[in-house]
């Protein structure tokens, strides 16, 4: 199994139209577990050839609240708490292995995991994340809609991209 997620249009992780973001795409490869690669280009480091922690802090809360989407939980969250561990220095213009996972799942909260990996598999960052849901009332269907909330086919992400 490997499902592209949704992306939102003007996201600074996933949007596919933000001149600045990541624009990073997601899949879910089994229940409860989304993955992504990702380079991160040199503009977004911090010392040189180094991934700036908040990028770092971005990704992981992405992919933390990312684990829980899936066909039968679509339920928007907002993240409470972030809790991460810095192991090594994550690489800009490298190919990244981003995993999310879901850990516990209640009426008004959640938890999940989310981790960095370079390509020999060497965790190099990690989180924890306290999920709470979006109060009611706060989105309707349309604002997804406004969000561009959707699954991005490889001809509009082409299109999109030569427009940027």
């Amino acid at each position: 199994m490997k499902e592209l997620q949704p992306n939102s249009s003007d996201c600074f992780v996933c949007g596919v139209r933000n001149p600045v973001g990541l624009k990073i795409k997601f899949y879910n490869t089994e229940p409860g577990r989304v993955e992504a690669e990702y380079i991160v280009p040199e503009h977004f480091q911090g010392y040189p050839g180094i991934v700036h922690g908040g990028i770092v802090a971005a990704m992981l809360d992405e992919m933390t609240y990312r684990s829980l989407i899936t066909d039968d939980f679509q339920r928007m969250m907002f993240t409470a708490r972030l809790t991460i561990r810095y192991k090594k220095n994550v690489p800009v213009g490298q190919l990244l292995k981003l995993v999310g996972e879901v850990g516990k799942i209640k009426s008004r909260t959640a938890t999940a995991y989310g981790a960095i990996y370079n390509l020999d598999g060497e965790l190099l960052a990690e989180a924890d994340a306290l999920l709470v849901n979006v109060p009611d009332g706060t989105y309707n269907e349309e604002d997804f809609e406004t969000f561009g909330w959707k699954v991005y086919s490889d001809e509009e992400l082409k299109t999109l991209e030569s427009s940027n």
